[in-house]
């Protein structure tokens, strides 16, 4: 079996040699099936992953094991799985499901290696008042608090 350590070598090389990429998920599963997900701070093209297809290649021997590759590039829609993730979307209105269970939508303000401090607005009613008014809220939460982070995607 291909060894991800190996796969993870060849892939931060080539991460190396780019500015603004990062690595987001690396796997190898059954039958030497590797996928390799990475990011950009600015875009991830076709040719970005042709190109690390390439390398991962050239440094994967076919003769002595067979593999599946699929290079490409974080899903928009999909939870983040790392840090960089979190820096790429301050600014942006993400959707965060807390372990508790309940949903929070609200804009990155900033991130650090424990957690993000997330935008919010909320409803409240002033005392006396029988209208509820919007709030702005921050929150930080720690990243062992939330079960997954995603970018939001609207419609308008």
């Amino acid at each position: 079996m291909i060894e991800i350590s190996k796969v993870s070598e060849i892939v931060q090389s080539w991460i190396s040699k780019k500015d603004d990429f990062f690595v987001v998920d690396i796997a190898v599963g059954a039958c030497n099936s590797i996928l390799v997900e990475i990011e950009s701070f600015n875009s991830v093209t076709i040719e970005d992953c042709v190109s690390l297809h390439g390398t991962i290649e050239l440094g994967l021997d076919r003769e002595i094991e067979d593999y599946e590759l699929e290079v490409g590039s974080a899903g928009l829609g999909q939870p983040f799985k790392v840090f960089q993730q979190y820096i790429k979307h301050i600014g942006n209105e993400v959707e965060v499901l807390r372990v508790s269970g309940t949903k929070v939508i609200g804009i990155i303000a900033s991130a650090d290696n424990t957690g993000f401090l997330l935008k919010t607005r909320r409803k409240v009613r002033l005392e006396g008042s029988k209208r509820s008014i919007e709030k702005e809220e921050d929150v930080y939460y720690g990243y062992d608090e939330i079960k997954y982070t995603k970018y939001l995607i609207r419609f308008k």
